[in-house]
Order: C-alpha cells, then sequence, then structure tokens
C-alpha cells in the first residue's frame, strides 16, 4: 500500500468538533468514542491503527452526512452501496436516520467487515448492514451490479489508486443492472434531480490541485461526466447514460 501524502491524525489534534473528548472505552487494538452527526450521536469503534486508513472518521464524512440530510430526496428509495466505509459511520447513520438501503465496502480485509458488523450492532444496526469486500481495480463480486447510487466520502488519498478507483467506479456506473422492483423512473430522476445510476462523492480537499485534477480528467477519460454540486460535493456519471 502506498504511502498516505498526509498524516490523519494532523487532522483531528484537540480541535475536532465531531467527537466527543471523552473516550468511552480504549482496549487492545481498537478507541470508541462518540461522534456527533445530524440529529444523532454514534458510538464508533475505531482501529488505534489500521494499515489501509480504515482507522478514523474523516472530516469529510460529517460534511457529507449533512449534505446528504440537506439533500435527502435525491437518495430516498434508491439501493446504496458506500465505497470505502471504514468505519461504517456514514452509512449506519444513513441506516437509522433516513432507512437507506445501504451497502457496505472496503478492502477485503476481514477486520474491516469485523469492525463495521460490531459497530452496526452497538448502534441498533441489527442485522448488520450487507458488505461487499472489494479491492478497487479487482472484478467486482457481483458481475451484474443492481446499487443505482454509489457513495463515499475522502477516498482521494493515494493518487496511485485513481486508475483502479476510477475502473470500479466505471464498472459500477456502466454495468448497472436495475432490479425489476427497483427501477427508477425518468420522472423520479427529475424529481430528485438526480441520475441513476450515480456517484457523489464528498472530497474535503488536503493535496494539491494538480494530484485532485488527476482523478477527475481521469474519470471523464474513462467516459463518465463530473459535477461539481457545490460545498466539494462531486457527481459522476457516465456519459453512456446521457
Amino acid at each position: 500500500m502506498d504511502t498516505a501524502l498526509f498524516s490523519p491524525s494532523s487532522l483531528f489534534g484537540d480541535t475536532s468538533d465531531n467527537s466527543s473528548d471523552e473516550e468511552l472505552n480504549t482496549h487492545q487494538n481498537f478507541v470508541e468514542r462518540t461522534h456527533r452527526f445530524p440529529g444523532m450521536e454514534l458510538v464508533v469503534r475505531e482501529f488505534a491503527f489500521h494499515q489501509l486508513n480504515a482507522n478514523l472518521l474523516w472530516p469529510g464524512t460529517f460534511a457529507f452526512a449533512e449534505w446528504l440530510v440537506q439533500h435527502q430526496s435525491w437518495i430516498g428509495g434508491r439501493h446504496v452501496i458506500e465505497l470505502g466505509s471504514g468505519t461504517g459511520a456514514l452509512a449506519i447513520f444513513l441506516k437509522k436516520l433516513l432507512h437507506i438501503d445501504i451497502t457496505t465496502s472496503d478492502y477485503d480485509d476481514q477486520e474491516i467487515e469485523d469492525n463495521i458488523a460490531y459497530n452496526c450492532k452497538i448502534n441498533g444496526v441489527i442485522p448488520a448492514l450487507p458488505h461487499v469486500k472489494h479491492t478497487w481495480g479487482d472484478a467486482f463480486s457481483n458481475a451484474n451490479p443492481n446499487w443505482d447510487l454509489v457513495i463515499a466520502s475522502d477516498i482521494l488519498l493515494y493518487v496511485k489508486q485513481y486508475p483502479n478507483l476510477i475502473k470500479t467506479l466505471s464498472f459500477l456506473l456502466k454495468s448497472y443492472q436495475p432490479k425489476e422492483n427497483m427501477k427508477t423512473s425518468p420522472q423520479n430522476e427529475q424529481d430528485s434531480g438526480l441520475r441513476c445510476p450515480a456517484f457523489l462523492m464528498s472530497w474535503r480537499r488536503r493535496i494539491g490541485k494538480d494530484e485532485e485534477t488527476l482523478f477527475f480528467k481521469g474519470c471523464e477519460d474513462a467516459g463518465m461526466k463530473v459535477e461539481h454540486l457545490g460545498s466539494r460535493v462531486y457527481c459522476i456519471t457516465s456519459i453512456c447514460k446521457e
């Protein structure tokens, strides 16, 4: 795995407004903290350290949660998958607040999957959310993906992984096969302002503009359209769906 362009711990320090100062529990390789999301608090178990950076909640998670609440008509009734779920906190939040049909996903790593299941349980999401182990760029376990909305927050950490991430996005958007009972009508798309399928991403810029542009240009070169929706939220769709 490539080295991150910055230290995750440098983003938080003692100035975070999103988690409580008191750690609820520290044991072995984990820390449990209470994090404030719009309208609720979640207890989230985080890895004290994880080599794949699945150990912390990033600033974009909280900003994206607020944006999604403000635009909940865009995601209501959607069949959603989150890329780079990490602790699973955002997906758990959406499930609890908006009753979203959502699947988590992250690297093919059993520790990550087990920790997401743990966080589901301690926050009352039972059974645990469905989870897909997927390393970007590899073949997807579902050859006919039926998620009409893909979401992610703060996943542009590793520039060398952009081609793999773009390959995964291209597959999910261009190979989309809706279930018969879950098709989104053109009128519903018009009402929500969001095409089907689509990728919504929140990115709180922490890398150079040139590196960031590499991802968006790569998406366009792969036949996808990139739109900035404001508040550092981006929508990416397949041009062939136009």
